[in-house]
């Protein structure tokens, strides 16, 4: 899972720069971008990429009752709605060793050795990975564009934008049909 967010943050930041690299060389759009907005621009068409798939992965726990937000047992939690004076006080909990559910009315103990962290760890693990994918890729898009092409590496993830072939029309459809 980890390895597939940072390969998804390269490969979208990939994708931005793309988009925003063929727009910059098109003859009929009249754009000459830096090479800095270039690369904050696929950076962050990754980051929303990203974010979007978190809200998904979010969306199927919640209404499917799916596990893709992978939980985490932790042994501290805080919060200030630990605050026994119901204000703004940070209250820590240290050295969770267990965590008993009560549902209809039975104690369920977890058993699972301290608090069950429902996706929120796994959330922030996926985006930041995603954020070094996308950084990395961003600061390659960058030099590409400074070097304008000379380099071999960000060749292979950048598509051209090719020149126009002349259309030819066939003979035989060369007019309307008046048959």
């Amino acid at each position: 899972d980890t390895m597939l967010h940072t390969i998804n943050g390269f490969l979208c930041a990939a994708i931005g720069f793309s988009l925003v690299d063929m727009c910059n060389r098109h003859k009929r759009v009249s754009l000459s971008l830096s090479p800095v907005y270039m690369a904050i621009v696929a950076f962050c068409f990754s980051m929303t990429i990203g974010v979007l798939w978190e809200f998904f992965e979010c969306t199927m726990d919640q209404f499917f009752l799916l596990d893709m937000q992978k939980d985490t047992v932790v042994n501290v939690i805080s919060s200030v709605n630990l605050d026994p004076t119901g204000g703004n006080k940070i209250t820590a909990i240290r050295g969770i060793t267990d965590v008993i559910v009560v549902a209809g009315g039975k104690e369920i103990p977890l058993g699972l050795g301290g608090y069950l962290d429902i996706g929120l760890l796994d959330t922030m693990k996926d985006l930041f990975v995603n954020f070094i994918g996308a950084f990395v890729f961003s600061i390659i898009g960058y030099f590409y564009v400074k070097n304008r092409g000379r380099g071999r590496f960000a060749r292979r993830f950048i598509p051209k934008v090719l020149p126009e072939e002349p259309v030819q029309a066939d003979e035989e459809d060369s007019g309307p049909d008046h048959t």
